[in-house]
């Protein structure tokens, strides 16, 4: 039986590798998706500048109003659409993106999908 620790030991392990390898910069900065138990979160990030350009996350009030639970897939769409519209916004139209260390699956899949459907391309 595999314990939470040893699971969260080995997402940690996935996303320093995968960080060594995926880095944003100006012209194509870094989407990157962190999910809690309740929660989703978005940001995109330009890492020369050190900077983060656009967040998004299932906390925010025109998330919010329209959901029931805020850590479930549904979320994760609203989240990506959230996060492209944003995005757009601020004339940035493609992007790297991070998954870090989460298996490219359910909450994490759905939101880079929404991302893609509202206009991101990476």
């Amino acid at each position: 039986m595999i314990s939470k620790i040893d699971r969260s030991v080995e997402r940690e392990k996935r996303r320093r590798r995968v960080r060594k390898k995926v880095s944003g910069t100006g012209s194509r900065p870094r989407l990157n998706v962190f999910r809690s138990l309740n929660h989703i979160y978005a940001q995109i990030v330009d890492d020369e500048k050190g900077i983060t350009l656009a967040t998004a996350s299932s906390l925010e009030p025109e998330v919010k109003s329209k959901l029931d639970s805020y850590g479930n897939v549904v979320a994760a769409l609203a989240v990506g659409e959230l996060i492209a519209k944003k995005a757009l916004e601020k004339g940035i139209n493609t992007v790297v993106f991070d998954r870090a260390g989460y298996l490219y699956h359910g909450r994490v899949k759905a939101l880079a999908e929404a991302a893609r459907k509202g206009g991101l391309e990476f």
